[in-house]
């Protein structure tokens, strides 16, 4: 009997899971550059249901076992069992802030195919980023909004010396010492990269660094100087979603309250018959 009480609530942890996406996604959904998470649900192994009979085989040490008859299998529930970011473009917002550039993505040689900026935490570790929401700091270098240094193609920081430069289209920022290339990087894969936190994304530790985009063949995109790119969060869809969700969390504990009078009454009322 216990057996659908466990499954009800595999079901009600499942949703609970999806809904904090769901509310992450929602939260994010004004953040330059988010890509907005999908929760994976994936059912437990099924077991397989057998029946003991009455009847016994006998065996070469001379005991007997019952025989068993198969009835069918049985689902334990679900589960999340991952979330995946949505590398989908955003769309752009012009800003007419100098610091401010948008990644936008053209045709890629793969299919989950997708570019970042390439920035540096104060780890001094390597990460990847598609919010150029950027800003100028004290010493005139390019930083993201947490302070991490924007780098370039040979993975130094990018000094600006002020606000007075351009980016032109292929990611090339023009200052008064010369032209300094954009560190943009290219994972034909996107789907290995995992979250970081602060809009950041990093390698799983035995992946392999991302390739300069600008040598991938195949591969079109431009930068936009004074725009930024947009969540790609849907704020309606996602609405409907957490919707759905929270009444499929409902259904499943009505399940589980039912399962609870049920063994209310075994343990209290029938238990007295005997």
């Amino acid at each position: 009997m216990l057996r659908g009480f466990y499954t009800a609530t595999n079901g009600m942890m499942a949703q609970q899971r999806n809904l904090e996406v769901l509310s992450n996604n929602m939260t994010n959904a004004q953040t330059p550059g988010y890509k907005q998470d999908t929760a994976t649900l994936r059912a437990f192994p099924e077991l397989l249901i057998q029946r003991m009979e009455n009847r016994e085989l006998p065996t070469t040490e001379g005991t007997k076992i019952p025989t068993m008859t198969e009835l069918g299998a049985i689902n334990t529930g679900v589960y999340v069992q991952e979330t995946i970011p949505d590398f989908v473009q955003g769309s752009l917002k012009e800003t007419g802030v100098s610091t401010d550039m948008a990644l936008v993505q053209g045709t890629t040689p793969d299919e989950t195919g997708s570019i970042f900026f390439t920035v540096q935490n104060g780890d001094g570790d390597i990460r990847y980023t598609r919010n150029g929401n950027f800003t100028v700091d004290g010493e005139g270098n390019l930083t993201t909004n947490n302070g991490y240094y924007v780098l370039d193609e040979a993975g130094n920081p990018i000094n600006t010396n002020g606000l007075d430069f351009s980016v032109s289209t292929d990611g090339v920022v023009q200052v008064a010492g010369g032209n300094i290339p954009l560190g943009i990087a290219y994972s034909a894969n996107a789907n290995d990269l995992s979250k970081n936190g602060q809009d950041l994304f990093e390698l799983a530790e035995d992946g392999q660094a991302l390739v300069n985009a600008g040598g991938v063949e195949g591969l079109q995109y431009s930068i936009q100087q004074n725009h930024l790119e947009n969540s790609n969060v849907d704020a309606s869809q996602t609405m409907t979603d957490m919707m759905q969700a929270y009444r499929s969390f409902e259904a499943n504990q009505k399940v589980v309250q039912q399962y609870d009078r049920s063994l209310d009454k075994a343990v209290n009322e029938i238990a007295r018959l005997g």
